[in-house]
């Protein structure tokens, strides 16, 4: 066989095989997404709560505030790509 179709063979099975590590990293369902959330969810709380530690007072709580939001600003956009890619996806 010559070097350039082994070469080909090669490459054909590093993209298959990359497609297929890549799926894995795909969000498909809600359920995904709300698991996803919670693990979002505990790391901004505990994030929140040591800026309330290092910035005592209102500063300190308006950081753990603005920590939280970012998680369902977060939620809200995979949840629409999930119901976008269901209405208009081709899988």
């Amino acid at each position: 066989m010559p070097a350039n179709a082994e070469l080909a063979q090669a490459l054909l099975l590093l993209i298959l095989t990359m497609k297929k590590i890549a799926r894995l990293f795909t969000i498909k369902t809600k359920l995904e997404v709300f698991l996803i959330t919670y693990a979002l969810g505990l790391g901004a709380a505990e994030r929140g709560k040591d800026y309330m530690v290092q910035y005592p007072g209102n500063v300190g709580k308006m950081f753990f505030v603005l920590c939280t939001v970012a998680v369902f600003i977060a939620a809200s956009k995979m949840l629409e790509a999930i119901d976008l890619h269901k209405a208009f996806g081709v899988d």
